[in-house]
Formats: structure tokens, sequence, C-alpha cells
């Protein structure tokens, strides 16, 4: 199916109009937002390189820390961060670890065993499994590419604790959501989600909305 990179979606109105038909959930809250549509993120490395600052601290902290590595880098490409030393990327505030999985990050742009005309090519599940083969990018990370930057239409990301909160209360009577991530809980969201396919992304989209804040990466 086919999307552009950079503007809205071009299957999302033909991916509501089969959502609201098929699930009247869907079709409430597609109603409290009626102009929204999923919006591209930028530059692949880019993004995954913020995903890996991110991880583990909070999105106040996380800010930080990615401004102070744009300071020090302000021509953040894969070249421009593996000139960097290590010391320096430490003292914007990455732990050892983050400078290595940003520096092996950076390594597989700069030697091309990830480019974006060769992801853009390749299958939703061997995306996720080219990007997981990074270190420090799991599968999460890899959903929510596929998601806002490929803008693939039929991602059900199941470590997602937004989904799972938005499924709690908009079809599960706020069941708890330690229960829905649990294996029997996540076989429970496949099942409801199989009426959604192969819009799963858009489903997934609209019941983001249907939470207040937003989680991260909605």
């Amino acid at each position: 199916m086919s999307a552009t990179l950079t503007g809205k979606p071009t299957y999302w109105p033909r991916a509501k109009r089969a959502l609201k038909q098929r699930d009247p959930v869907l079709a409430r809250i597609m109603a409290r937002f009626p102009r929204g549509t999923l919006v591209p993120r930028g530059d692949p490395f880019v993004t995954l390189a913020r995903a890996i600052v991110g991880q583990q601290i909070s999105v106040k902290a996380a800010n930080a820390v990615w401004g102070r590595v744009l300071e020090s880098c302000p021509d953040f490409c894969p070249r421009a961060v593996l000139r960097k030393r290590a010391t320096t990327l430490r003292g914007c505030g990455l732990s050892d670890r983050k400078v290595e999985y940003v520096r092996d990050l950076a390594q597989h742009f700069d030697r091309e065993h990830i480019d974006i005309s060769m992801l853009q090519r390749s299958t939703d599940d061997e995306v996720i499994a080219r990007l997981t083969a990074v270190r420090g990018i799991g599968r999460w990370t890899a959903e929510m590419f596929l998601i806002f930057n490929l803008l693939r239409p039929d991602v059900l990301p199941l470590d997602d604790l937004g989904l799972l909160k938005a499924v709690s209360l908009n079809y599960m009577d706020g069941e708890p959501i330690e229960s829905l991530n649990t294996r029997a809980g996540r076989a429970r969201i496949t099942l409801l989600a199989q009426n959604w396919a192969p819009w799963r992304s858009v489903a997934t989209w609209y019941l983001w909305r249907s939470l207040e804040p937003l989680p991260l990466g909605a």
C-alpha cells in the first residue's frame, strides 16, 4: 500500500471509512477528532538517535540532553557523530552505554547497513529485524519508526503502554493494564485488532488520541 513520506498518508481516508464501518468505538473517537491525521517525522537517523537518548528517563530530561547533544553537534548526521569524542557525548548527559548505542547507530547508517530507501523497500518484519540489530533499539522503537517514519498502515505495537491503556478504557471497562500486558492479555488485544486490519496503525493512532495527556510517541 502506497503512502507519501512528506505529507499525510494517502491511505488515511480509506482507512477511516473502513474502521468507522467496522468499529463503533473507533467511529466515536474519530468523531471527536475529525481533522486529525498521522504526521510523518523527519530524518530517520535523527529519529532513532533521539529515541535512544530518551530511553529510561523523563521526557523533560530527554529534551534537555537532546538539546545539549545538538549544541555539541549542530550538523547531526552519522559522520558528524562518529567524529565526536565519546567524552564529548558523555558531557552532554549521555551514559556510557547510550554513547555506545548512538555511535553504533551512526556506524550502521554511515556504512549503509541501514538507509531509508532500503527500509522503504523492506517488509514490516524486515524493518524490525534490521533496526533491532542495532544496539539500543528494541521492538517498540522499531514499531514507532514503522508508524511515524515509514507511515506503514498495519502496525499493532503491543509493547506500547499507551495502546494498552486506550484499549483498557475503550473496550475492557478499565481493566488493569498489568493484566493486558501479559501473553494472554496481548492475545486478546491481537484478536480484537483483527477487525482493524489492514489499518491497525490508524486504529492505534485514534486510540492514542482518546488519551489525555497523549502517551510518548503518539
